[in-house]
Formats: structure tokens, C-alpha cells, sequence
């Protein structure tokens, strides 16, 4: 027992002070961080100043109740985000107002030019000329004034009541609120537990995948430079194999450590949502068991790989595996009791990022739960039993890679 310690603190200090590590360590939240907080802060920043918006009504009904309800939309500072111009005139052709409003754009005077074509049944062809054609945000603004000016002249013109037509205009915001066993939990956004669960999934991903990859270089290191023999002559291959196990779970224990005091230190700036470490617990038990599943397969891997071209090549195939469950993350959010969810949740390589996301989505039933963790406890156990068998023939074995028919042979003995 006390080689194994010796061999796992080893592991530690040698892995804990690498520049690879260390930079890891504190790159991979910035990265999370610029991914997530990031386009959220540019997504709802507002532009300082007011946009004037040109409009060529043929029609000329619109002008002043689409004006009103533009000057609706208002900057940080209270002023109108948006001014609209009359570009329609008497006596003028359409083609030279609409050649005068692409004028007016490319000079930068106006930011773009709504033309409006009323025919005879009130239908209408509606055209938006700019030089952003990418800007979602003021197209969406411009259709929503548009049409909600199109129902109001509509409402008026059928002898509505003016209070029906200001019913009618204004919408009303929809608040979820979680129900719980316990009674009603607080307001919850989804949208952001969504994207809480899935940088826990990357998070593990980037995790198992940057120390159980330092683990795989440093046996191919050992056994290339017959250092693995002199370990061996002085400890049991298992001593060797849960020292190392032991050395990587302190590792990955640091980084979980350093980001979750990251986390609390946004929480407390009200950067991240508090709402997102309601679930802390269960994530992070799915969490630690998906690393500590991954870690003996990376490590049964190791043993018998005898080039990192080799290990790169097979443990790609792993990282997909953690990567799948993100391209379910979608339909899991929108049908999160489909069939085809909870069949994810019992499979031992897809079970930790599926469930950290459905602990977000919704709630779990206990006996969903428990029996997620026994699958995963057994299959912890059946890797770490087919990992020592590999890892005991494995890491003196040197040259050509093992066949499937002879890993096969080692498993059964």
C-alpha cells in the first residue's frame, strides 16, 4: 500500500507541475468562459446611438403608427433607438426615390430602407435594403413594429375599440417556475441550465482527455525507454496501476477543485446565474464517475499502445463517445422523456454527460438515479479489473501493437 502512495504522489508532483498542466488548468475556463459569457454579453449589448431607418411607403398609411411603435424600442440612455424618414414624396417616381434611399445607405446617412407595396386585398411586399444584411436584431424589431402597426390600421379600419387595439398590442412575458416534490422551486431559466450542462460536458471532456492523455504519454514514455522495468522489478503491476490511478484522480480532484472556485467567484459577481449550482451534487457525482470510468479505460489503452500515434488514433475513438451526447443535448432539452434519452442514461460511456444534462432539464426520478450509479459502479469496476489484466501483460510488451485476438487472450486469463 505504501508503494502505491508513493507511486501516486509521485504522479501528482511530476503531472501537477507541468507547463501543459498549469496552463490547462486556467486556459480551459477562460475558453468556457469566452464561449459562453462572452457571446451572451455582445447578444444583449445595445449600440449607444440612434439609427435612422428610411421608409418608402406607396401606400401612405403607415408612416405615423409605424413610427410610434418604433420609437417604442429605447437605448441604455432612454433616447430612441431608431428614427424613421419619409423617403415618399408627390410627384416622384418610385425607381428614383428607392435609387435616392440606396444612395442615402451607401453614404452611411441611414442605416437601411423599409419599402412597403400595399396591393388592393391589403397585402403587402415588404423589402429591407441595407448594407448589413446579417443584422437579426433590427430586422426582428422591424418586423415586429410592422406587423403589429399592419394590425392596429386593420383594427381601426374595422371600428375596433382604441383599448382592444392597445390589449392586443402589448404582450405578455411567460415566467417558468420548476415545479418540485417539496412545492415550487425558484425562477428558473432554462436557457441557461441548458448551457450550465453543457459546459460540464465539455469540462469533462477537456479533462479526461487532457490528464488521462498525460497519463498515456508517460507510459508510452516508460516503456520506450525501458524505465517501466525498473518500476516493475521494484512493485506489483496493480501497486503500479492504482498508483497511478490514485496520482490522475488527485489531478483531475485539482482542476475540479480550482474550477469550482472560479465558478463561486463569477456566482458571487452575478457573472453565472446562482441557479446553476442547484445541482451541483449529482453533476459532480456523474462527473467523478465518468472521469474515474474513462481514466481505467485510458489506462488499459496505455498499456498496450507501444506509439502515441497508436494511443492518439484509439483514444479519438473515446473522445467521441463523450462528445455524442451533445449532439442529443437539443432534442434532450426539447422531448427530455423520450425513449431514446433514457436509453443514453443506461449506457456506461454516454450515462455522465446524459444525466448532467437532464439534472438541468428537469427532474429525475430516484430509482433512474440509482440505478445510473450502479451501472456506472459496475462498469467503473469491470474496467479497472480488464485494465489490470491488460496493464499486468501489457507494459512489457514492446514492438507491434497488439491483435484484438491476443487483448482478448489477456482479458481471459
Amino acid at each position: 500500500m505504501n508503494k502505491t502512495f508513493n507511486i501516486a504522489k509521485w504522479e501528482y508532483l511530476e503531472k501537477v507541475k507541468t507547463k501543459t498542466f498549469i496552463i490547462s488548468l486556467f486556459l480551459t475556463p477562460a475558453i468556457i468562459i469566452a464561449f459562453t459569457l462572452v457571446p451572451t454579453m455582445l447578444s444583449g449589448h445595445h449600440e449607444d446611438f440612434t439609427k435612422a431607418i428610411g421608409l418608402i411607403d406607396t401606400s401612405g398609411v403607415y408612416y405615423n403608427a409605424l413610427e410610434q411603435n418604433m420609437g417604442k424600442n429605447r437605448l441604455n440612455n432612454v433616447q430612441p433607438e431608431y428614427v424613421l424618414l419619409n423617403f415618399a414624396g408627390k410627384n416622384k417616381d418610385f425607381s428614383a426615390i428607392r435609387k435616392s434611399a440606396d444612395g442615402s445607405i451607401n453614404s452611411g446617412q441611414i442605416a437601411g430602407c423599409l419599402i412597403i407595396q400595399r396591393y388592393v386585398n391589403d397585402s403587402c411586399a415588404i423589402e429591407y435594403r441595407c448594407r448589413e444584411t446579417d443584422n437579426i436584431k433590427d430586422l426582428s424589431n422591424l418586423r415586429e413594429a410592422f406587423n403589429n402597426t399592419r394590425l392596429e390600421l386593420k383594427l381601426m379600419k374595422e371600428g375596433a375599440n382604441p383599448s382592444l387595439i392597445k390589449f392586443i398590442s402589448n404582450n405578455a412575458d411567460i415566467k417558468t417556475v420548476k415545479v418540485e416534490r417539496n412545492g415550487t422551486g425558484p425562477h428558473q431559466d432554462f436557457l441557461a441550465m441548458f448551457f450550465t450542462s453543457l459546459i460540464f460536458i465539455i469540462l469533462l471532456m477537456m479533462m479526461v482527455i487532457s490528464s488521462d492523455g498525460m497519463l498515456v504519454r508517460s507510459l508510452l514514455e516508460e516503456k520506450s525507454n525501458r524505465l517501466i522495468e525498473i518500476i516493475i522489478s521494484s512493485c506489483t503491476p496493480n501497486e503500479l496501476l492504482a498508483g497511478k490511478v490514485l496520482g490522475l484522480s488527485a489531478l483531475g480532484l485539482t482542476q475540479v477543485l480550482v474550477w469550482t472556485l472560479v465558478g463561486g467567484v463569477l456566482a458571487s459577481t452575478s457573472a453565472v446565474p446562482p441557479e446553476v449550482f442547484n445541482n451541483i451534487l449529482p453533476i459532480f457525482l456523474f462527473f467523478a464517475l465518468g472521469f474515474t470510468f474513462y481514466s481505467a479505460i485510458f489506462v488499459g489503452i496505455g498499456s498496450i499502445v507501444s506509439t502515441e500515434q497508436e494511443a492518439q488514433q484509439i483514444t479519438s475513438y473515446l473522445s467521441l463517445a463523450m462528445i455524442l451526447p451533445i449532439a442529443f443535448a437539443l432534442p434532450a432539452i426539447e422531448n427530455p422523456d423520450s425513449a431514446f434519452v433514457h436509453i443514453l442514461s443506461y449506457i456506461p460511456f454516454t450515462i455522465p454527460t446524459i444525466m448532467i444534462l437532464r439534472f438541468n432539464i428537469g427532474p429525475v426520478p430516484l430509482w433512474e438515479l440509482l440505478v445510473s450509479v450502479f451501472i456506472m459502479a459496475a462498469s467503473i469496476y469491470i474496467s479497472i479489473i480488464a485494465a489490470g489484466k491488460l496493464f499486468r501483460v501489457g507494459i512489457l510488451s514492446y514492438g507491434k501493437r497488439p491483435s484484438l485476438k491476443e487483448v482478448i487472450s489477456w482479458l481471459k486469463e
